[in-house]
């Protein structure tokens, strides 16, 4: 899937959700070229698809990083993808509305489930292919 057509199906996607979602999404959403790994990546495997971002000048909104999506996924199916997607802006629509409501509870689940990953990348060093 190229840029554009992926940048496509996420505005098709988008579309689809309830007008409620958009509420103070004064940024809406916008879907980047580039892959960007986790700031807790331990091999170079943990990329974020998406985020939500609140911010005192630039205000509420949603990126979509299309690199990284070609990095987990680039191999997938046009429909695989496609749900892929979905549930990623699923996702940080629930992390929006969930901070106009003044709770934290997915922002706590994404980090427990970061933790999970950091521990068993301790636990299990990557190896090199060649060693």
């Amino acid at each position: 899937m190229t840029f554009d057509e992926f940048e496509t199906a996420a505005y098709e996607i988008a579309d689809t959700f309830p007008a409620d979602f958009y509420r103070e999404l004064n940024g809406g959403i916008m879907v980047k070229s580039r892959a960007l790994l986790h700031p807790a990546d331990q091999h170079g495997d943990l990329f974020v698809l998406g985020e939500y971002h609140r911010d005192r000048f630039l205000g509420r909104f949603i990126v979509v990083y299309y690199g990284s999506f070609m990095r987990c996924c680039g191999t997938w199916s046009e429909d695989a993808l496609r749900a892929k997607l979905r549930k990623v802006l699923l996702h940080e629509f629930r992390h929006h509305l969930e901070s106009l409501a003044g709770e934290r509870d997915l922002e706590i689940e994404d980090a427990i489930n970061i933790s999970r990953y950091t521990h068993k990348a301790l636990e299990q060093p990557h190896r090199l292919e060649n060693e």
